[in-house]
């Protein structure tokens, strides 16, 4: 024995004391580096300062092995910290929901065609034409009825005028609209059709970037943001012939419906807010300002605004929509997805948006077809409570089987979203160490709060998320998709896709949206859950309903 074997003892013995009480998380980051900053040593005095936020009781010894080593960390911490790393770089880390792949993973992205439909006869009015689905416009522009450029143009008119009220456009994209609406007129003159979204104008959430405009995530830090790449679901609807009309708002930093420019507003109710994140897309789309939306989703931010503004909107499955050139807020839980005026119209623009896509690692290609093949009869529909709730009645009348359930309960699902601020504190940590949160309404408590989660209870948050996503897949294994149920923050947390669509009547004096209903379906089965809910939808005709002007 030499030397310097005793203190490669203390060494090991000083990293284990470390390890508990989380040198090298954020923990010790705030509780530590600010001190020590100050200092020529971090002290026992400061690690026993810390002890309280890993939850534990060092001896005076050990507590004076970790000051002596977390000095080194710091050091470490503040070479780490030099390095610039740009918003668009994710860590290496994966999160799939998805633990077993089946045979349909090679069979590509499935197929998406505009259903037969009978006869149409353009409106007589601007309003009535305004709050068409999709499915009938695209129709209407296949038909010649009507020009992507007429189209265009009228929803320009009606987001300049009602912008003033709802306030939900950042920028207007005028000059690219026309642009692009001349060219879908040019190219269906000559035979060349795209599919059902060629010509439709659309919105798309202020954290979607776009080459010659800005993309400013809702937030003063960013309000003059400019990327010079597309995003890859732009990149699609430019392919599928869409045309973009609007830059529309989010609450900053993809929370709420307050913006920096005020707050966006339901249409169904101007004395309040369209909710959010995807605030200015739902309230918009509710409105008859756009053909359709694109939103994003990390903890409710599609099925909250869809709810409030009464449109009908997909949460897609986890992976199955490219992120690239969109803002991250959760690196294992973002999501993208279409807000609508009806679910068929959802499946249109999921049909051109899905799939693999080499600069988001957690996308994988795997079917999504509509009109959807299989028979309704075929189908089994999980729900909870009275079979005699009116919403199951209406389930029974269109052929599928229901079957009683219970979601997971065993585990503590909303203590398990630390993983989203965790996650947003380390995208946004810029921010909080320059002390730059000014005008982020909600945000720079949770932001500064986050910075002192322990790796420990991250990783604990995640590894019982596997057990809930185990939990999920064995009730998922009986049937096709469920209604109802208390389960935003659970399926946020394994993947799970669901659809929002309005269900019910709400007089115009009341100032009320009208009521919603939620389906949940299998990862990655989405054409089975859009065919349930659309059924139910087509035969309640609740979607057809549109606030006042």
């Amino acid at each position: 024995m030499n030397d310097s074997e005793p203190q490669f003892i203390d060494r090991r013995k000083a990293l284990r004391v470390l390890s508990l009480v989380g040198v090298g998380t954020l923990a010790f980051q705030r509780a530590l580096v600010a001190q020590a900053a100050e200092a020529s040593a971090v002290t026992a005095e400061m690690i026993q300062q810390a002890e309280w936020i890993a939850g534990i009781e060092l001896s005076e010894e050990d507590r004076e092995k970790a000051a002596e080593a977390m000095l080194r960390t710091v050091s470490s911490f503040e070479a780490m910290r030099a390095v610039d790393i740009g918003y668009d770089v994710p860590p290496a880390l994966l999160f799939q929901p998805i633990r077993r792949h089946g045979d349909d993973e090679t069979a590509g992205r499935g197929s998406v065609t505009l259903p037969p439909a009978a006869p149409l006869l353009k409106p007589d009015s601007d309003e009535e034409l305004a709050f068409l689905p999709v499915a009938t416009l695209a129709a209407l522009i296949r038909t010649k009825q009507i020009s992507s450029s007429e189209l265009t143009k009228m929803y320009l008119d009606r987001l300049h005028k009602y912008n003033e009220i709802l306030n939900c456009v950042v920028t207007f994209t005028e000059d690219l609209a026309l642009k692009q609406a001349k060219q879908a007129d040019e190219e269906i003159a000559k035979g060349k059709y795209r599919g059902p979204l060629h010509g439709i104008p659309w919105g798309a959430k202020d954290l979607i970037a776009y080459p010659g405009y800005k993309t400013t995530w809702g937030a003063p830090q960013f309000k003059d943001q400019q990327f010079d790449y597309k995003a890859h679901v732009a990149e699609r609807l430019d392919d599928a012939g869409a045309v973009l009309i609007a830059k529309l708002s989010l609450g900053n930093l993809a929370w709420a419906d307050e913006w920096y420019g005020g707050k966006t507003l339901n249409p169904w109710n101007t004395e309040q807010g369209a909710s959010g994140s995807s605030a200015g897309s739902a309230s918009a789309t509710a409105a008859g300002l756009v053909g359709f939306s694109l939103g994003s989703e990390t903890l409710g931010s599609i099925v909250s605004p869809c709810r409030r503004c009464g449109c009908s909107g997909l949460r897609p499955t986890f992976g199955r929509v490219s992120r690239h050139g969109c803002m991250t807020l959760a690196w294992s839980m973002d999501k993208i997805g279409p807000i609508c005026r009806s679910l068929e119209d959802c499946a249109l623009v999921l049909g051109a948006i899905h799939g693999h896509d080499p600069r988001d690692a957690t996308t994988i290609d795997r079917p999504f077809n509509w009109p959807p093949p299989r028979k309704l009869e075929s189908m089994r529909v999980g729900y909870f409570g009275e079979e005699d709730a009116a919403e199951l009645k209406a389930l029974k009348e269109i052929g599928v089987e229901l079957v009683a359930i219970e979601l997971p309960n065993e585990l503590p699902v909303n203590a398990m979203t630390i993983i989203l601020n965790t996650e947003a504190a380390t995208v946004f940590d810029e921010l909080v160490r320059n002390d730059n949160l000014d005008g982020l309404y909600r945000w720079p408590t949770p932001l500064r709060k986050s910075q002192f989660v322990p790796a420990v209870e991250y990783l604990r948050a995640n590894r019982l998320r596997t057990i809930l996503m185990r939990q999920m897949e064995e009730l998922m294994e009986g049937i096709d998709a469920y209604v109802g149920g208390s389960d935003l923050a659970i399926t946020n947390l394994t993947g799970h896709p669901s659809v929002v669509l309005p269900n019910g009547i709400t007089e115009p004096e009341e100032k009320k949206s009208p009521p919603s209903i939620t389906f949940t379906g299998k990862l990655y089965g989405e054409t089975n859950l859009l065919a349930i809910a659309h059924a139910y939808q087509e035969a309640t005709g609740f979607h057809l309903l549109h606030p006042s002007p």
